[in-house]
């Protein structure tokens, strides 16, 4: 259930159909349901929104989208390519719709976030409503940036040259770094005022929300779905748990 007094919050999930990479990655099954069903779900469980709004430009995507009981945005064409920024359709699907003091990205491509990561995140925000304009999660780094390289015809200088002169980071064993945070695609939230008086999705101050276990696993290669699939096979990985059957052929 919605927290008493909280301000009100959308669920904005973006399911446009041009990605590259992989094909139609936001319906590619997984587990016999599309990608996209399994965010819907975890928002619609979560008990947190007021409304969960699906944005696409794809009439099928859209069908899936209701069919799995989230509402639909229809996105222009313009914004919805692969340069396309996020502010434009997040822009767009809160003029849409009715007033919300805030939004928050659920992306399809993060099929194992919670109910209760969900849950969770608003919580954190909730207790800190007043400091910050937005959350979004972040995950500890695998590869530092430390050790990270930029190449300029055929000179390599560090990304970052910092570090003892004695020490530098690039030469330096990954425990004794700074912790450097990364942020992941499993969930964002932020007042609407943000868009509306600063054109951001995001705005100045943001707080820093720490996701768990698989959380933040994020399918975007090809090999990503295999990894999905391995995780839950042999490392007790779960998925959403949906509440309906899925849709039938063309029939969505």
């Amino acid at each position: 259930m919605p927290v008493e007094n909280a301000p009100s919050i959308v669920a904005l999930i973006p399911a446009r159909s041009g990605s590259k990479r992989v094909a139609d990655k936001n319906i590619r099954p997984l587990l016999g349901h599309p990608a996209m069903a399994y965010t819907i779900a975890a928002a619609r469980a979560s008990g947190v929104f007021d409304k969960v709004c699906v944005s696409t430009d794809s009439g099928d995507y859209a069908a899936i989208a209701r069919h799995y009981g989230a509402e639909v945005v229809m996105r222009p064409p313009e914004m919805a390519g692969d340069r396309s920024p996020d502010i434009e359709w997040v822009e767009h699907a809160l003029g849409a719709l009715e007033p919300f003091d805030c939004f928050s990205i659920l992306r399809p491509t993060s099929p194992f976030r919670q109910p209760e990561t969900i849950r969770r995140a608003w919580t954190q925000f909730l207790a800190e409503r007043e400091q910050f304009d937005s959350l979004r999660a972040v995950q500890k780094c695998r590869e530092h940036p430390g050790k990270m390289w930029v190449i300029r015809g055929n000179r390599m200088s560090p990304l970052l040259p910092f570090g003892p002169p004695e020490q530098p980071w690039h030469s330096s064993q990954y425990p004794t770094l700074p912790e450097i945070y990364v942020q992941n695609a499993s969930l964002e939230i932020a007042w609407s005022r943000v868009v509306r008086d600063g054109r951001t999705i995001a705005g100045n101050s943001f707080m820093p929300f720490l996701t768990e276990g698989f959380e933040g696993v994020d399918l975007n290669d090809p090999e990503d779905w295999f990894y999905a699939l391995y995780i839950i096979e042999h490392e007790g990985a779960q998925l959403p748990q949906i509440d309906r059957p899925p849709p039938q052929l063309g029939n969505a």
